[in-house]
């Protein structure tokens, strides 16, 4: 059972009266200011996770290890990430579990990345753009630590030149035109693999549907999309929230088959 209490270096997310998240990494000597005064962090280190403390104006803070949906809204990114809303049911679809050999491509910050690699995977990862794949490197680290690093490769290459992996469990892109990556997926994933792509755009779908049609080796082939819609919850008042979540992307999955 991980200790409860906080120590330097972590991450720890701060949680203020109106609900609003500050993600903090713990270093001695620092302190975290707002416009409610400042906290010192050789406060927070070594107290219990779950504490309210107050600032130098009195402003109160509760101080929990932040979740991965936390990290992911909250982290370093220059591409826009998949949201926690889709990445669950990512990890359903693609089927990640521990030892599953993975291709991504298109890691982006790398919220995809931590997700899978948390659940076990072996991924490679294919980004075209450096400064990228810079980033997703050191989420990853920043977040599940570096004994992760020996799971997770990201080289400098375009998934749309081909795939060099063979025999692999799962093929997942976040990529503009995912279609074209199909026939390099043929050969890349073992019978049975999963293939599974997030489009933002349903005209990427129809064209990424068409192309596993064509294949003729993809099998079970579907899209979704996930809504998330909160509720507000005041004693009688009960009621949908006024916003919601909606429309991010389009999920698509199929299996590889031997025809």
């Amino acid at each position: 059972m991980a200790d409860s209490r906080l120590a330097a270096g972590e991450m720890v997310l701060l949680l203020d009266s109106k609900s609003r998240r500050y993600l903090v990494t713990l270093t001695p000597g620092k302190e975290f200011h707002s416009h409610s005064g400042y906290v010192s962090h050789e406060e927070l280190i070594g107290i219990d996770e779950g504490t309210t403390i107050r600032s130098t104006r009195g402003a109160t803070y509760t101080v929990l290890r932040p979740t991965l949906s936390d990290f992911v809204l909250k982290m370093p990114r220059g591409a826009q990430v998949i949201y926690p809303k889709d990445l669950g049911p990512l990890l359903m679809l693609a089927d990640i579990s521990p030892g599953t050999r993975v291709l991504e491509s298109g890691v982006g910050s790398g919220a995809l990345s931590m997700a899978m690699l948390r659940a076990g995977a072996d991924i490679v990862g294919y980004e075209l753009r450096e400064d990228f794949a810079a980033r997703a490197i050191g989420n990853v680290e920043r977040f599940l630590g570096p004994e992760v690093m020996a799971r997770y490769r990201v080289e400098l290459r375009d998934a749309y030149e081909g795939v060099d992996e063979v025999d692999l469990d799962r093929i997942v892109l976040d990529l503009p035109e995912p279609w074209q990556v199909v026939p390099a997926a043929v050969d890349a994933l073992r019978p049975g693999g999963i293939f599974v792509a997030y489009s933002p755009s349903v005209v990427q779908v129809m064209q990424l549907r068409d192309a596993l049609e064509k294949a003729g080796t993809f099998a079970l082939c579907e899209t979704v999309e996930v809504l998330n819609r909160g509720w507000h919850v005041e004693g009688q008042a009960v009621r949908p929230d006024h916003r919601m979540v909606a429309h991010t992307g389009f999920l698509t999955s199929a299996r590889r088959v031997v025809t």
